[in-house]
């Protein structure tokens, strides 16, 4: 007899069957419903992290087109100045080693929404600062939040995709390359269409701050509902979350220090991040020293920020399919040297080229951030290894700008200036072909 009629049998032969809590039907769904809101919640997860990682930069980026308005309306000091242009380097290393202990209190992922909804406040709260001092505290306060969100990116990939960490990293690569150059481009037309105040110009980068903020409250709110638990800070799912996610156990303590690839990778960083804060920070003034326009100038620096977003969607997938990304780490630092050569005697002859050439070598920012995911098996120990890896990074890159600057000053021209950065971009290589091998921090390190 089929098991069906039998069930009916028994329970018409005894009544009291169907009121046993014991046999109650099971709710077969629950499976399907369970599976349906995990994949939910990884596309709200994956959409939360391209827009939070498209406000990464625009704190800092705003900045520099609206500058002189700025320190003329708050009576900003040329040194307050200095501390200004200075702070998002010292911010993402000094609040980029908190990162890991926020999220093992609270989790990676709750950890991002605050730091979101610091970006939110800070932007907001200092587009009306009545003084400097207030605006700079203001300014420190978003750049936390995005410095916390730096470090803690690669986690939530590694945690969420550990079988999609080059994909996904190529997705907030790319957004994040899109905000930077959508602020670089936009940041004074859309502050002379909004009545020409710096306030409303800085301000309305709230707007898609806050938009982010909604996003990763709603993404907390569906880990909830679909069965996430935490464990020692790091997210741990339930079965409503694909076997894919799980994640390999962190030793209890490590110390990245004792790390020849953590090691590497710091001063990869730091490298890299020096030669990207010189294409914003400098690059234009190269360009207008040579009798290109400044409007010009400025669509040059936004083209070699627009070549590397397409590039920082495809770089991590092709790295992460390689066990050694040394090739690639060695091609991007290339064609940065071709354009630093270009900038130093030729700089109008094929401004176009040159910009082009040094998006691509920019894309070594998406690469180290696959690289960090690609050299720990756990999500803890990639928290860790990001924030040192970024922590000592940034600080390396602190000097690199103010000692271009003196060079330039100096010499008034570029040979100098373009001679160190070319040093410094074949160290980059030599260092970021190290951090490129296939290694695991975990078998570098032991417990502290």
């Amino acid at each position: 007899m089929p098991v069906a009629e039998t069930s009916g049998a028994q329970s018409a032969a005894d009544p009291s069957v169907g009121s046993r809590p014991d046999t109650a039907p099971a709710d077969t769904a629950a499976p399907t419903r369970a599976r349906a809101a995990g994949t939910h919640a990884r596309w709200l997860l994956l959409l939360a992290i391209a827009v939070a990682a498209f406000n990464l930069r625009p704190a800092a980026a705003a900045i520099g087109p609206m500058l002189a308005q700025i320190r003329g309306s708050l009576h900003m000091s040329a040194a307050l100045a200095g501390v200004l242009t200075a702070l998002p380097t010292l911010c993402f290393s000094v609040f980029g080693f908190l990162a890991p202990v926020l999220a093992r209190r609270i989790g990676p992922a709750a950890t991002v929404c605050a730091g979101m909804g610091a970006v939110t406040l800070g932007l907001a709260a200092r587009a009306v600062a009545p003084d400097s001092s207030v605006f700079l505290l203001l300014s420190a306060l978003a750049l936390a939040g995005i410095a916390v969100a730096n470090v803690l990116m690669p986690v939530v990939v590694k945690r969420y995709f550990p079988d999609r960490v080059g994909p996904v990293t190529g997705l907030y690569s790319m957004t994040l390359a899109a905000g930077t150059a959508l602020t670089s481009a936009l940041a004074v037309p859309m502050t002379r269409a909004l009545g020409g105040s710096w306030r409303v110009g800085l301000g309305v980068w709230a707007l898609a701050a806050a938009v982010a903020l909604a996003l990763w409250l709603a993404q907390l709110a569906l880990m909830r509902r679909t069965g996430h638990t935490r464990d020692g800070g790091v997210v741990v799912a339930t079965s409503a979350t694909p076997p894919a996610t799980a994640s390999a156990p962190a030793p209890a303590r490590m110390r990245m220090s004792r790390s020849r690839t953590a090691r590497s990778l710091a001063v990869f960083f730091g490298l890299q991040a020096t030669g990207a804060y010189f294409t914003l920070g400098w690059m234009p003034q190269i360009y207008q020293d040579a009798g290109v326009s400044a409007t010009e100038s400025g669509v040059l620096v936004a083209v070699t920020m627009a070549v590397s977003a397409p590039l920082s969607l495809v770089i991590p997938s092709v790295a992460a399919r390689r066990p050694d990304q040394g090739a690639i780490v060695v091609l991007l630092a290339a064609c940065g040297l071709t354009s630093y050569a270009g900038l130093a005697f030729a700089p109008a002859a094929a401004p176009w080229l040159w910009a082009v050439l040094s998006g691509f070598s920019n894309c070594a920012f998406p690469l180290i951030l696959t690289m960090i995911g690609l050299r720990s098996r756990s999500a803890e120990g990639v928290a860790r290894l990001s924030a040192f890896t970024q922590g000592v990074g940034y600080l390396i890159a602190v000097p690199g700008p103010v000692l271009i600057g003196v060079l330039y000053q100096r010499e008034h021209g570029w040979y100098g200036a373009l001679a160190l950065l070319s040093v410094l971009l074949v160290a980059q290589a030599v260092i970021g072909r190290r951090a490129g091998r296939p290694s695991q921090v975990e078998d570098e390190v032991g417990p502290a």
